[in-house]
């Protein structure tokens, strides 16, 4: 068996739909392989299926999802034990190769791509954090959410998602790519309207494309929502970057080479879901403030 989570819930038997059964099933699934191989106490499962105000009959309601769960896993999985479903004391654990299953995957190429970026391997590492984001195919458990299941994992998850998306606009930007990531970041910036290392990508490359005039009014965007939601302007980074565009500094012109080195190594994107790096050039002379995590 294998599973999809990166969208809507969806389960597969050599490659045939499995049916999950009804709501309380496939939540009960979903949260257990959102924390595949891991032992969920019943307790866990109650509260994330129920909130703080579940029915009284929550504990047997839990039992009968976890054995339909398990009925469904012992008549479509193979005889190898790779997708089981036990009871382990205070609850139940699913056990599960992280291949089986998208966000496991997801996971593995995330922490390759990071990898290969931290060794200098650019072209490899970015075709890693490309393969992880085309796993996705929308919100995690779109389906789910829709129903009114809000999981601070999914929170989480969704963080990693747009790190990773960061992480490769800005790689793609170091190689002088705006044209082609362009489209994406705008997209991106619309999704995440307060998200200001996003607005600063998208803003570099507007303005890389020639487009100064949109490039600061997605600063503009950007600085509405965050005084409007939150009562904050933009950071220092975002704002010393809305200068240098009005300014046309001649620093925001692509690279006509590998000139910039990274004086210290970023953490991956696994870990990270906004921190800025660090660049400089050579000689020690460091590049201007507003060029880090844009650039």
């Amino acid at each position: 068996m294998r599973f999809e989570l990166l969208g809507p819930l969806n389960a597969f038997s050599n490659d045939a739909p499995v049916n999950l059964g009804g709501f309380n099933q496939r939540a009960t699934a979903a949260f257990l392989l959102l924390h595949a191989n891991e032992v969920v106490p019943t307790s866990k499962l109650i509260h994330a299926l129920w909130g703080y105000d579940p029915p009284a009959t929550s504990r047997k309601m839990v039992q009968n999802a976890v054995s339909g769960l398990r009925k469904v896993i012992e008549r479509h999985a193979r005889p190898t034990g790779a997708v089981s479903l036990t009871t382990s004391p205070p609850g139940y654990r699913l056990t599960i190769e992280p291949e089986s299953f998208d966000l496991g995957r997801f996971r593995r190429l995330v922490e390759q791509g990071g990898a290969e970026l931290r060794a200098g391997h650019k072209e490899a590492g970015l075709a890693q954090l490309r393969a992880a984001l085309g796993l996705w195919r929308g919100p995690a458990l779109s389906d789910l959410t829709e129903a009114g299941i809000a999981w601070p994992e999914l929170t989480a998850i969704a963080g990693v998602r747009l790190a990773v998306f960061e992480d490769c606009a800005r790689e793609a930007l170091n190689q002088n790519r705006h044209h082609e990531v362009l489209g994406e970041l705008q997209e991106m910036a619309a999704a995440e309207p307060a998200g200001e290392r996003i607005c600063g990508l998208l803003m570099l490359a507007l303005y890389r494309c020639g487009r100064q005039h949109d490039a600061l009014a997605a600063y503009q965007r950007t600085r509405s929502t965050l005084l409007d939601d939150f009562g904050l302007d933009p950071g220092r980074e975002l704002r010393e970057l809305e200068l240098a565009i009005l300014n046309q500094d001649p620093a925001l012109a692509p690279d006509p080479g590998p000139r910039w080195s990274r004086t210290v190594a970023r953490p991956s994107a696994a870990h990270r879901c906004s921190r800025l790096g660090t660049l400089a050039a050579p000689g020690g002379r460091a590049r201007p403030a507003y060029r880090r995590g844009y650039a």
